[in-house]
């Protein structure tokens, strides 16, 4: 199983000194990723009445594209968005970005998407909000057929291209695409479409309903689910390692591939403390001596 790191977007603001400190720091510990979440604008609470999403306009998030375009030259890691809210961006604009992190980091990368929850951002970015789960299933498709082909024409239901490709094209063709979310619906596109999959459930019945909706999808699509990657998600726990530990282990036994370490809403106060966190996590799991 394969052990990283959730950036804190949420938590280091606009300091791109701690965005270097942190990629720089991550390889040497032991680390084999960083995860980065994805949001273009916040909702601001005073306009939109009643809003009662976790984020808003005071909440930093660095674009993970062009952080990782930085993030490429200071580590040897894989970079993983986790995830981008792919129906509120342009396809073909996300095919290119995403091969030309894939050549930057020399072909380790993998595209997480999901559909998102903030109608206030889809709105501010011009797509509609009702249809994202149809529109993403066809977006995948597209995206595998952009980096695999040198020229591509497809005629969807939402997409079209006439005769275009992409130069140059990434490393991996096609990119690993990983999905979030929490649904049936979504459990049923990991099972047709994905390469790996983000839990938003810990090990327990949901998620053997999940594993078990995600089966059934993907041998009826006639692929193996055992080819399908699991990342979970574990809270750095200071005061308690130990159950830190078991917490990781209950992933490996549920068979993860991946697990992403987060330091985000552990009362931590900036990348020193975050850097602290990391490491004391990878004494404890034996990533490093």
């Amino acid at each position: 199983m394969r052990v990283g790191v959730v950036f804190p977007q949420t938590e280091l603001g606009g300091d791109v000194g701690a965005v270097r400190a942190y990629g720089e720091a991550v390889g040497p510990l032991g680390y084999r990723h960083v995860l980065a979440y994805d949001h273009v604008v916040g909702a601001d609470p005073a306009v939109h009445t009643g809003w009662r999403g976790p984020y808003d306009i005071a909440t930093t998030f660095h674009e993970p594209f062009v952080m990782f375009g930085y993030l490429a030259a200071v580590t040897d890691v894989e970079l993983v968005t986790g995830i981008i809210i792919l129906p509120q961006r342009q396809t073909v604009l996300v095919a290119k970005q995403a091969a030309e992190v894939d050549l930057l980091t020399g072909g380790r990368f993998r595209l997480g998407v999901g559909i998102g929850w903030n109608q206030v951002e889809y709105d501010a970015l011009g797509k509609e909000f009702g249809n994202r789960g149809r529109r993403m299933s066809e977006q995948i498709v597209l995206l595998r057929e952009l980096w695999n082909e040198a020229t591509v024409s497809f005629d969807g239901e939402f997409e079209q291209v006439v005769g275009a490709g992409l130069a140059p094209r990434p490393i991996q063709r096609p990119i690993p695409i990983w999905i979030g979310g929490m649904s049936d619906a979504a459990y049923r596109r990991v099972g047709r479409l994905a390469d790996g999959w983000f839990p938003q459930v810990r090990p327990g019945a949901d998620l053997d309903h999940a594993l078990g909706v995600i089966g059934d999808a993907a041998v009826a699509e006639g692929r193996d689910p055992s080819s399908i990657g699991m990342e979970g998600r574990v809270e750095w726990q200071p005061d308690d390692p130990e159950k830190f530990v078991r917490a990781v282990e209950r992933w490996r036994e549920a068979g993860a591939t991946h697990v992403g370490i987060n330091t985000m809403n552990a009362g931590l106060s900036g990348v020193a403390d975050h850097l602290e966190a990391i490491s004391a996590a990878a004494k404890v799991l034996g990533l490093t001596s």
